[in-house]
C-alpha cells in the first residue's frame, strides 16, 4: 500500500490550515513583541554596564527554563491578573490560548536579540564612532547612521536565532490552549498517530526554516548593501505570513469549543460531543489536549462550552476534599458545589467510570500472590511503579500511599499508552492505570482491589459553562450521549483508537461509538 494512501495523511493535511495559521499568528505577535522590547532595551543598557549585566542575567535564566513549564507558569499568573482587572476596573480579559503563550514566546525570543544587537554595536570600530562624532554629528545621528547600519548584520543574525526558537518553543502551546502545529505532536503521542507526529515535526521544521532562510537573505542584502535581496527576503516573509494566515483566517469560528484532556478516551470523547453538535446543526470544534486544571478553569471562564471530566477528579482536585462518600451522594454534592462556587452546570453522567487503577501483568500478580494494594504494600520497596505526567502530584496518589503504606523502589513518568507496554514488558512492575482503558485487556493485565476504597469514584460526567447553562440547543444536542456509555463500550472505544493501523483516529472511532450506543 502506497504510505500516502494512508487516511492519516489526508486528515493531517486537512488540519493544516488551522494549526499552521494558528502558529503562524501566535509566533509572529510573540517575536513582533520580543523585539519590540528587547530591540531598544539593548539600546539603553549598552553603556549601562550594572543594567547592561543585569539585564542579561534575567534573559539567561529565562532560557534556562524549559518552554513547556514557562508557557505553563504564565497561565495561573494570567488568571490572577485577569481576576484582579475584573475586580478593580470592571475589564475582564482572557488567560487562555493565546496571551499566555504570546507572552511566554516573547520572552524566549528576547535573548539573542539583546546579545546580538549589544555585541553588534560594541563590534564597530572606535575610530568610525569618533570620526562620526569629529564631524558633528549627535549621539543620535551617529547610532542612526553609523552605527546600527555596520551593526545590523549581526543584529539580523540575532532575530534568526530568534524566529527560529518561537517557532519550534511554539509547538509547546498546546497544553494551555493554543491551537498551533504541537496539536499534531501531542495528539499522536496521545493516541499513537505516528503520522501525525512526524507531520507535525516536519511541518514545524519547515516553517522555521523557510523563516531562517528568508531572513537570511535580508541579513546578507544588510551586508552586502543589495537592495534586490532585502526587497526578496522581505516579500516572502510578507508572501509566507499571507499564505499561512488567509485560509485560517477565512474559516468562520465555531460557536462551540469542546475541550479535552491529555489521554486517549478524552480525544475520543471530546470528538463524539462535537459530532453530535454539528449533526443538530451547531458549529462545534475542539481544544485538545489541555492539562486538568487547565480545563477546568477555561470551562469556568467560558473559554471552552463543554468537556468530559471524572468526578473523582474534581472531588479531589477541585473541591480538595479527602472523604469519600458513596458514589450517589458525592455526585450530589459535587453538582450542587459547581453551581454555587463555579456556575458550572453537571448535566449528567455518560454512564461509565474511569478511575485511577494500579495495574499489573496478570501471570506476575498470581505467581506473587497479590490480588489487592494491600497485597501489593508488602512488595512495593522492590518494585517500580510507572504513572502519566500527573500522577505523581495528584491527590490520589497521596491517598494510596497513606492508606496503604506504598513506598516504591521507583517512580517513573510516561505517556500514557507507553505505560503498558512497558508495564506487560516487565520494563516496570506496576502502573497506574485507568480502568476504562482496552490495553488492560489486550496485555492481559489485572486491576489490583483498593479495599481500603483510598480513590473515590471516578464517573464520566458532562459539564458545562456558565454562559451556556441556559442553552437549551445545546443541552438538547448532549441529551442523547447521557447514560449510553457503558465501561465495555468505551473499553472497545479506547482499544480501536489505540490500534494504530491508520483506520481508527478519534474522530472515526467516536462515529463508531455513536453507532453503537445511538440504537440503545
Amino acid at each position: 500500500m502506497n504510505l500516502f494512501s494512508d487516511p492519516r495523511w489526508a486528515d493531517a493535511l486537512n488540519r493544516l490550515p488551522d494549526y499552521l495559521g494558528n502558529h503562524v499568528r501566535v509566533s509572529l505577535t510573540a517575536l513582533a513583541l520580543g523585539l519590540a522590547i528587547s530591540f531598544p532595551l539593548a539600546l539603553f543598557v549598552r553603556r549601562r554596564p550594572v543594567l547592561r549585566d543585569v539585564t542579561f542575567g534575567i534573559a539567561s535564566i529565562v532560557q534556562t527554563i524549559p518552554g513547556l513549564a514557562l508557557l505553563a507558569l504564565f497561565y495561573p499568573l494570567l488568571l490572577a491578573l485577569a481576576a484582579l482587572s475584573l475586580q478593580w476596573f470592571g475589564y475582564k480579559f482572557s488567560a487562555f490560548g493565546f496571551l499566555p503563550a504570546v507572552l511566554a514566546l516573547a520572552l524566549y525570543s528576547m535573548l539573542p536579540v539583546l546579545r546580538n544587537t549589544i555585541t553588534g554595536l560594541e563590534g564597530i570600530d572606535p575610530a568610525l564612532t569618533e570620526a562620526a562624532e569629529g564631524v558633528g554629528m549627535t549621539q543620535y545621528q551617529s547610532l542612526t547612521i553609523v552605527e546600527l547600519p555596520l551593526a545590523l548584520p549581526v543584529i539580523m543574525a540575532g532575530i534568526r536565532t530568534a524566529a527560529v526558537w518561537v517557532i519550534g518553543t511554539a509547538t509547546l502551546s498546546t497544553p494551555i490552549g493554543q491551537t498551533s502545529l504541537g496539536n499534531y505532536i501531542f495528539a499522536g503521542l496521545q493516541t499513537q498517530n505516528w503520522v501525525f507526529v512526524l507531520f507535525g515535526c516536519a511541518a514545524a521544521a519547515a516553517l522555521a526554516l523557510a523563516v531562517d532562510q528568508l531572513l537570511a537573505l535580508v541579513e546578507t542584502g544588510v551586508a552586502r548593501r543589495s537592495r534586490m535581496r532585502i526587497v526578496l527576503g522581505l516579500f516572502g516573509i510578507v508572501a509566507l505570513i499571507v499564505a499561512t494566515l488567509i485560509p485560517s483566517i477565512g474559516r468562520a469560528r465555531a460557536n462551540y469549543i469542546v475541550g479535552a484532556k491529555t489521554f486517549t478516551e478524552q480525544y475520543i470523547l471530546s470528538s463524539l460531543i462535537a459530532q453530535r453538535l454539528q449533526a443538530a446543526g451547531l458549529s462545534a470544534s475542539s481544544r485538545e489536549g489541555l492539562g486538568s486544571n487547565v480545563i477546568f478553569e477555561a470551562l469556568t471562564t467560558n473559554d471552552i462550552d463543554v468537556y468530559v471530566d471524572y468526578s473523582g477528579t474534581l472531588w479531589l482536585n477541585q473541591l480538595k476534599r479527602t472523604d469519600t462518600p458513596p458514589r450517589g451522594e458525592l455526585l450530589k454534592q459535587l453538582k450542587s458545589t459547581l453551581v454555587d462556587k463555579h456556575k458550572i452546570s453537571l448535566i449528567g453522567e455518560l454512564g461509565f467510570e474511569n478511575a485511577y487503577a494500579l495495574v499489573m501483568p496478570r501471570k506476575r500478580a498470581e505467581s506473587l500472590g497479590i490480588g489487592s494494594i494491600a497485597d501489593l504494600s508488602s512488595r512495593a520497596g522492590t518494585m517500580t511503579i510507572a504513572g502519566d505526567y500527573e500522577f505523581f502530584s495528584r491527590p490520589e496518589w497521596a491517598a494510596l500511599k497513606q492508606n496503604y503504606n506504598l513506598a516504591f523502589r521507583q517512580q517513573r513518568q510516561m505517556q500514557p499508552d507507553f505505560m503498558y507496554a512497558a508495564v506487560a514488558s516487565g520494563e516496570v512492575d506496576v502502573i497506574a492505570g485507568y480502568t476504562s482503558d482496552g490495553l488492560i485487556a489486550k496485555y492481559d493485565l489485572v486491576v489490583l482491589d483498593d479495599p481500603k476504597h483510598a480513590i473515590p469514584p471516578y464517573d464520566a460526567i458532562m459539564l458545562v459553562s456558565p454562559k451556556r447553562a441556559d442553552d437549551s440547543e445545546l443541552l438538547k444536542s448532549l441529551q442523547p450521549l447521557l447514560g449510553k456509555i457503558s465501561i465495555a463500550a468505551m473499553r472497545e472505544a479506547n482499544l480501536r483508537a489505540a490500534s494504530n493501523d491508520g483506520t481508527s483516529s478519534p474522530d472515526e472511532v467516536a462515529r463508531w461509538l455513536w453507532e453503537k450506543i445511538g440504537k440503545r
